[in-house]
C-alpha cells in the first residue's frame, strides 16, 4: 500500500501544517504565489521526512525559492574561500553543505534521484568541500610556511586518501568522512619567495594542515558542521602519526599491516589533494591488499571482524542498528569485499571500489549466483535507503532504529508504508536474506571435517599414532603410509608452521586421506598428494584454500588421483591449484584469439625475467584448464591439442616481443626489414601435445647491405642470428614459474648444419632446388604463427608454390614410404604386448604421411589441400575434393580421434603412447593401414598386436 502524503493521519498534521507556516514565513511577498498546490504537497512530503531539511530552508529562503521555482532543483555553486574571507570559512562550507545536503533529501523524497544516485551525490559533496578547503587552507598555510618540494623540484601536496564508504564512493547522508593523510616524499619547506615564512620538515608541515583541514571541516559552530572526520583508520590509529611519507605507510604494511586494514585499502580512493600521487602510491599497495593467488585466507580476517562486531552488538544492543546489526548493511560489504579479496589477485575485474558494480562483477565471474546477486543488491540497496532517511530526519549520525512510535510511524509513512509494521517486516525479510548469504560464505569449513579416527592418528603423529587407524580407514599398504605420514610430521616444514597454520593442517590432512583411500589407487594418490603438501606448506594461503573449500580438496584428490602430469604441476606448480575452484575450468576453454590475447596482455613492467615468470604462469593456468577439459572428457582430442597449439602461438609471439627488445637495446634496429617464426611438426599442424617441445624455423629479409642502426650494430644476417637465438634461449629459460617451451630447431633448410635463421630468398631456393621429399612433407603442415604480417604472407606463397609443384607418383611413393620404413625402424616402441599409438603401424605418423602424400601429389590440381594444417581439415578436404570417399574419410577421422584421444591421456598420467591393443584400437589401425595401401603407401609392418 502507498502512502500519499495528502491523505496523512492526523498525528502528522500538526507537524506538517507548523512546517509549512514557517516556510511561509521566510518567503518574500513576490514569492508567496509560488506555493501552489503542487508545491506544497512536496513541501509536506519534504516535511514529513526531514525535519533538517525545513530547518536549512528557513535559514536560507534563497534555496527554498529555487526549489519551488524548479522541482528538479539544480546545484549551488560550490563557496570561494579565499584569504579576504578566512573568517568565514566555515560558515560557507556549512551553509553550502546545509543546502546542497537539503537538496538531495528533496529529489530523494520526490523521486527523484534512486538511493545510487543519492549515495554518488552525498560523496561528491564531501569531495568538493574537502577540496575546496584544502585548496584554501594550502594558499594560506604557504604564506606562513613556504611550499614542500619533490625530488624533481614541483610543489608537493598533501594527499588526502578517502576509506570507506568515501573511498567507495557511496557515502550516506549524515555519515564521517574516514581520511588518510600522506605526502610522496619527505623534505623541508621551501621559504624562498615567502618572507617570514617557518621552516617545517614534511610529516610537522603535512601534520599542520591536515589537522586544520579536520578542523575546518569538522569543528561544530553555530552554523553545524560541514563534514565529521575520522583519522582513526591511519597506521596504529589514533597512536599514529597524522601524515604518513608514502614510504613509511609501504613499510608499515609489509610488517604491520593487519586482516581488517585490507579491507578498509581495499576501497581506498585519493580524494583531494594530489590525486595524481595518491594513485601512485595504491599501486604499490595493490599486492598487501590483494594476494598474487587465491586468497581464502581472507576468510580469517572477515570471522574475526565478525566476532568482534558481533561482540558489540551484544554488549551495546544493537541488534536494531541496520548497518552493524545482524543481516545489516556491513555483512553484505563483509560478502562483497571477501570475496573480491578472495579472487581479485588474479581477476583485476573484481577490484572495484564501489558495491554494486563489484557484485555484478562477481555474478558476471559467477563466484555469486545471478539469484543471490540480485537479491543482495536489492537488500543493498533497501537497507541503504532506509540509513539514509533515518539520518535525512534530523541529520543524524545514526543506523538505529527509532524506538518511540511517533518517529518509527513517520519513517514509515515518508518512506511509503502504511504502518511501522508493515516496514519492519519487509525489513526483517531482507535482513535474514542477507545473513543467510552471508553465513553460507563463512560455513564451508564448518563442512569439512574428516573422520575422528584419522583425525586423531594425524594428530597424535610423529611419537605416537596406531597404523591400524590407516588399515582400518581402507589403506591396504598401511605400514607404507604410516612412514609416509610419519615423515611429513617430523618435516622441517610442518615443525615450522604457525599455530593458524598447523590448525589448517590438521584439519586438511585427515581429509585428503580420507580422499586418497577412496581413490582407485590409494598409495599412488597419498604419494602425490603429499608431494603437493610439501610444497604447499610454504604457502599458507592454499592451505587456506584447502581448508575453506572442501570442493577444492575432492577436487584435488581426484586429479592427482588420475594424472601423474597434473599431479606434478600441481606440486611444482601450487599456483594451479587456484584453478580448481576457478569456474572457468569447467567452463568453455578460450578460442585462439582469446588465448593470443592471454599471452599478448602479460606484462612484468619492462622486466624480462618478470614478463617470463608470468608468461609461463598464464601458460600453466591455460593449459591445465585444457587438461582439465580433456580428462573430464568435455571436449574433443583435436580440439585440445589445436589449443594447445594456438596458446603455443601466443607464447611464441610475446616471447618474439622480448627478444625484439633486448636485441634493440644492444645493437639498434635493421631499417626496412622482416622476420616471421614458423612452425613445423606439431605445432604447426595443431596438434600440439601437454609438454610437447616446439619445431620453430626463422624467417627474415633484408637489403644486401642492410645494417642496424645502434651504437653496436650488426649486419642483418648476424642481427637475425640473435634474434632467433634469442627466442630460443628465453623459450628456454627457467624461471619461478618453470621454462616455457623446450625448442627444436633442426626442421631448417640443411638441418643443424644449416644457418639458425634464414633469408626468405634462400629458404625459397633451398625449398625449389635442395630439399629433400621428407622436408617437403614436414611444409605441409608447416605455418607462420608470430612476426611480419607481411613476410608471413610471403612465406604462404612459397610454401603453396613448393607444395603445388607437379610431382612423379611412383618415385614420390617411394620416397615417403623409404622415410617412412627408416622412421619405424629406429623409432617404433611397439612389441607384442602394446602399441605405439605414434610409430607403430597403423599410428599417427602413417596417417599423417598419408596425408602429405596425398597433398604433394595432388596439390597441383586441388589446391584446396594447401589451405589446412591440422589432421581433420586435411581429411575434410580431401574428401571434398574426392581423394577419399565418404567412408574413409569417416574412418580416418574416427581413427585420428581415437589414437590422438589416447595419446593425450597417456601424457597426462606421464606414461609413454604405448597402449595394449583394444576394439577400438584395432578400428583405428585398420582404417589407416587400408587407406595408406589404396593409395599405393605399402608402410612396412612391425611387431605388435594385431599387426
Amino acid at each position: 500500500m502507498t502512502f500519499d502524503p495528502s491523505d496523512a493521519d492526523d498525528r502528522d498534521a500538526p507537524l506538517l501544517t507548523r512546517a509549512l507556516q514557517r516556510l511561509r514565513a521566510v518567503l518574500p511577498d513576490a514569492a508567496i504565489g509560488l506555493l501552489d498546490a503542487g508545491n506544497e504537497a512536496r513541501l509536506r512530503r519534504l516535511a514529513l521526512a526531514s525535519d533538517f531539511a525545513v530547518d536549512t530552508l528557513v535559514r536560507q529562503p534563497d534555496r527554498l525559492i529555487a526549489m519551488l521555482e524548479d522541482a528538479g532543483c539544480g546545484a549551488a555553486p560550490p563557496p570561494v574561500l579565499h584569504a579576504d574571507n578566512s573568517a568565514d570559512w566555515p560558515q560557507l562550507l556549512r551553509r553550502y553543505r546545509a543546502a546542497e545536503s537539503t537538496r538531495m533529501v528533496w529529489r530523494d523524497v520526490l523521486g527523484l534521484d534512486d538511493v545510487d544516485a543519492t549515495l554518488a551525490a552525498s560523496t561528491r559533496l564531501a569531495e568538493i568541500c574537502m577540496q575546496v578547503a584544502l585548496d584554501a587552507l594550502e594558499a594560506q598555510f604557504s604564506k606562513r610556511h613556504g611550499v614542500l618540494r619533490n625530488r624533481d623540484g614541483g610543489v608537493q601536496r598533501l594527499v588526502v586518501f578517502g576509506l570507506g564508504k568515501l573511498g567507495g564512493e557511496e557515502l550516506n547522508f549524515s555519515s564521517d568522512i574516514d581520511l588518510v593523510y600522506a605526502f610522496e616524499c619527505d623534505g623541508e619547506s621551501d621559504i624562498d619567495g615567502w618572507p617570514g615564512a617557518r621552516v617545517l620538515d614534511a610529516e610537522g608541515y603535512f601534520t599542520r594542515l591536515g589537522q586544520q583541514l579536520a578542523k575546518l571541516l569538522d569543528e561544530l559552530t553555530a552554523d553545524g558542521f560541514s563534514h565529521r572526520v575520522d583519522l582513526r583508520l591511519r597506521p596504529y590509529g589514533n597512536a599514529g602519526r597524522v601524515a604518513w611519507s608514502f614510504t613509511a605507510m609501504e613499510q608499515y604494511f609489509q610488517r604491520e599491516g593487519r586482516d581488517w586494514e585490507r579491507y578498509a585499502w581495499q576501497k581506498a580512493r585519493p580524494v583531494a589533494g594530489d590525486i595524481a600521487a595518491g594513485e601512485r602510491f595504491l599501486e604499490t599497495l595493490r599486492p598487501f591488499v590483494y594476494r598474487r593467488y587465491l586468497d581464502y585466507g581472507a576468510l580469517d580476517g572477515l570471522r574475526a571482524m565478525k566476532a568482534a562486531i558481533s561482540a558489540e552488538v551484544a554488549r551495546k544492543e544493537l541488534a536494531d542498528d541496520i548497518k552493524r546489526g545482524p543481516g545489516g548493511i556491513r555483512e553484505i560489504e563483509f560478502l562483497v569485499q571477501a570475496l573480491q579479496l578472495i579472487r581479485g589477485g588474479r581477476e583485476v575485474e573484481l577490484r572495484g571500489r564501489r558495491l554494486l558494480p563489484a557484485l555484478r562483477a562477481l555474478v558476471a565471474g559467477n563466484q555469486v549466483s545471478v539469484e543471490a546477486g540480485d537479491a543482495l543488491a536489492y537488500a543493498y540497496r533497501f537497507l541503504r535507503r532506509l540509513e539514509n532517511r533515518l539520518q535525512m530526519l534530523r541529520d543524524a549520525q545514526t543506523h538505529a532504529l527509532p524506538s518511540d512510535d511517533s518517529t518509527r510511524g513517520r519513517i514509515a509513512r515518508a518512506l511509503d508504508y502504511a504502518s511501522w509494521n508493515a516496514l519492519r517486516e519487509a525489513l526483517d525479510a531482507q535482513r535474514a536474506l542477507v545473513t543467510e548469504e552471508f553465513n553460507a560464505l563463512l560455513a564451508p569449513r564448518r563442512g569439512s571435517a574428516a573422520p575422528d579416527a584419522l583425525s586423531s592418528y594425524w594428530r597424535a603423529l610423529p611419537e605416537a599414532g596406531d597404523a591400524d587407524a590407516l588399515l582400518d580407514a581402507g589403506f591396504v599398504e598401511a605400514g607404507n603410509a604410516d612412514t609416509m605420514l610419519r615423515d611429513l610430521a617430523r618435516s622441517p616444514g610442518v615443525r615450522g608452521l604457525s599455530d593458524s597454520a598447523r590448525a589448517r593442517l590438521d584439519r586438511v590432512l585427515p581429509a585428503l586421506l580420507q580422499g586418497a583411500v577412496a581413490s582407485s589407487q590409494p598409495m599412488l594418490a597419498l604419494r602425490r598428494l603429499l608431494a603437493l603438501l610439501h610444497n604447499v606448506l610454504r604457502r599458507s594461503a592454499y592451505l587456506a584454500l584447502l581448508d575453506e573449500q572442501p570442493v577444492a580438496l575432492a577436487r584435488l584428490v581426484e586429479v592427482v588421483s588420475s594424472s601423474a602430469l597434473l599431479a606434478e604441476r600441481l606440486a611444482s606448480h601450487p599456483v594451479l591449484l587456484d584453478e580448481l575452484l576457478d569456474a572457468r575450468v569447467v567452463g568453455p576453454l578460450p578460442g585462439r584469439e582469446a588465448l593470443l590475447a592471454a599471452c599478448a596482455q602479460v606484462s612484468g613492467d619492462d622486466d624480462t625475467e618478470a614478463t617470463l615468470q608470468a608468461l609461463n604462469e598464464v601458460r600453466q593456468a591455460l593449459s591445465f584448464r585444457i587438461a582439465m577439459a580433456q580428462r573430464d572428457g568435455r571436449q574433443f582430442a583435436a580440439e585440445s591439442a589445436r589449443q594447445l597449439a594456438w596458446l603455443g602461438d601466443g607464447v611464441v609471439a610475446r616471447v618474439l616481443q622480448l627478444a625484439q627488445v633486448e636485441v634493440a637495446q644492444g645493437h639498434g634496429h635493421v631499417p626496412g626489414a622482416r622476420f616471421a617464426v614458423l612452425g613445423y611438426g606439431s605445432l604447426g599442424g595443431e596438434e600440439l601435445g601437454f609438454g610437447s617441445d616446439l619445431d620453430l624455423v626463422f624467417l627474415y629479409t633484408a637489403d644486401a647491405d642492410a645494417h642496424s642502426d645502434g651504437a653496436r650494430s650488426l649486419d642483418a644476417q648476424r642481427w637475425f642470428a640473435r634474434l632467433g637465438q634469442k627466442v630460443v634461449a628465453l623459450l628456454g629459460a627457467v624461471t619461478a614459474a618453470g621454462r616455457l617451451f623446450d625448442v627444436d630447431v633442426r626442421l631448417r633448410p640443411d638441418g643443424a648444419k644449416g644457418l639458425l635463421v634464414s633469408s626468405l630468398a634462400s629458404f625459397a631456393d633451398y625449398q625449389r632446388e635442395r630439399a629433400w621429399t621428407w622436408e617437403h612433407q614436414a611444409l605441409v603442415r608447416a605455418r607462420s604463427v608470430a612476426g611480419d604480417d607481411s613476410l608471413c604472407a610471403d612465406f604462404e606463397a612459397v610454401r603453396a608454390e613448393t607444395l603445388a609443384r607437379a610431382r612423379e607418383p611412383v618415385k614420390l611413393r617411394e620416397d615417403i614410404v623409404a622415410m617412412r620404413r627408416r622412421m619405424r625402424a629406429e623409432l617404433d616402441r611397439s612389441d607384442a604386448a602394446v602399441f605405439d599409438l605414434k610409430q607403430g603401424e597403423g599410428g599417427l605418423v602413417d596417417l599423417e604421411f598419408l596425408l602429405q602424400a596425398v597433398v604433394l601429389e595432388q596439390a597441383a590440381a586441388q589446391p584446396a589441400l594447401l589451405v589446412p594444417r591440422n589432421t581433420p581439415g586435411l581429411i575434410d578436404v580431401a574428401r571434398r575434393v574426392g581423394v577419399f570417399d565418404a567412408v574413409t574419410a569417416a574412418g580416418l577421422q574416427a581413427a585420428h580421434a581415437v589414437l590422438l584421444a589416447r595419446g593425450l591421456d597417456c601424457t597426462l598420467d606421464r606414461r609413454a603412447r604405448r597402449v595394449p591393443a583394444d576394439a577400438d584400437i584395432d578400428a583405428a589401425r585398420a582404417a589407416i593401414r587400408d587407406a595408406t595401401r589404396v593409395h599405393g603407401l605399402d608402410f612396412p609392418g612391425a611387431p605388435g598386436p594385431n599387426a
